[in-house]
């Protein structure tokens, strides 16, 4: 199938062209910036399928709305009937075309254009809230881009309304929608709705992007796995430069060896390693409620374990190639030893953050 992308160097289009390769079945043909409309008539006719993802945002003039947006939607949809094919067609409109300004009138011009084939061939537009993630402009497609840049950068931002309420879609997701019409493009909705939406206020979008550069001295990280704080993170990311992508975690030494903090969680605890010289034990302590988990990632290990009360006594010896997860246990005093002839080197997790006033880590031998 060949597909035709208008608009293929824009945000979206470059999202939605990145994924259709991926898919490796489709024949991409691209219109954008380089072409003009006397390009339309070879390029629509040789396609099977067009989104029409070209218009017009942040002109010089609002005739330009007119032009980028009604005008070439007009010259798209004439192309289109005089092809004879029926050809399925979603665009990328937007919400705006709901409103009195000159950019929504341009988009609602251009859906009416559109909705003239309708009966001809399948159409599908898409009224589009902010759209946000990768290779977005700042300044240009919607805030999270320009606080993303601007916080990544050290750059200041500019907010007139703190509490201004603002609708985000994820262009991952408006991509993944914008891919099933090509499993069965008679079967879409004239008005399709875009899912999953996020509402959020300007501050509180301020704060998170905020929060995300802040992980990096604190070492807490945000909850990223899953909804809008992994697409914003996502995003965030996006915008930094090659020599921002490396940063340092600070390593306490002594000689024993180093521990290093690598990640905390707000409710999940932390990540750290240490390393341990042959020979040398290694902690010496029992907790009331803290858990950890251990895993050797190099060298030899002996864990012994002393419940505090009975006197009980335990010991385990664990190689790297085990990878064995070894885990503390509230009440028993635990200390681990290099038993091997090169560097011990341990994963550690803790399941909460250290907390120097509230240690819960008591001194004890085994």
């Amino acid at each position: 199938m060949k597909v035709l992308i208008t608009g293929s160097q824009g945000f979206l289009g470059k999202n939605l062209i990145v994924r259709l390769r991926e898919l490796k079945k489709y024949e991409i043909v691209e219109f954008n910036r380089e072409n003009t409309v006397a390009d339309l008539p070879k390029l629509v006719g040789g396609a099977d399928f067009v989104f029409h993802l070209a218009g017009v945002n942040r002109p010089q003039n609002d005739l330009e709305f007119k032009a980028g947006n009604a005008d070439l939607t007009q010259e798209l949809c004439r192309v289109l009937k005089e092809t004879g094919k029926s050809i399925p067609v979603v665009y990328a409109s937007s919400i705006q075309a709901e409103l009195e300004n000159a950019y929504g009138q341009s988009k609602k011009a251009a859906e009416d254009f559109l909705l003239e084939l309708t009966g001809k061939l399948p159409v599908s537009i898409y009224r589009l809230p902010n759209i946000f993630g990768k290779w977005s402009r700042p300044n240009y497609n919607s805030a999270v881009a320009t606080f993303c840049h601007n916080i990544s950068q050290g750059l200041p931002i500019a907010i007139n309304n703190p509490d201004a309420a603002v609708t985000l879609v994820y262009v991952d997701d408006v991509v993944s929608q914008f891919l099933t019409h090509l499993e069965g493009p008679d079967a879409k909705e004239l008005f399709p709705a875009i899912a999953p939406t996020y509402k959020v206020t300007v501050g509180e979008l301020a704060r998170q992007i905020e929060a995300f550069k802040e992980s990096r001295s604190s070492l807490v990280t945000e909850a990223v796995g899953a909804g809008l704080v992994r697409a914003l993170h996502a995003t965030y990311l996006s915008f930094l430069k090659p020599d921002q992508f490396a940063y340092s975690v600070p390593r306490y030494g002594d000689n024993r060896g180093v521990f290093v903090e690598m990640l905390k969680t707000k409710d999940s605890g932390q990540f750290s390693f240490f390393t341990a010289h042959p020979g040398i034990t290694r902690g010496g302590h029992y907790h009331h409620s803290k858990t950890e988990k251990f895993l050797v990632l190099k060298g030899k290990a002996r864990y012994r374990f002393r419940h505090i009360v009975t006197k009980e006594f335990y010991e385990l010896d664990v190689d790297a190639v085990d990878s064995k997860i070894v885990e503390t246990i509230p009440g028993w005093s635990h200390d681990i030893t290099n038993i091997g002839n090169e560097e011990l080197v341990v994963m550690l997790w803790a399941n909460e953050i250290f907390d120097r006033a509230k240690p819960d880590t008591v001194a004890h031998e085994v």
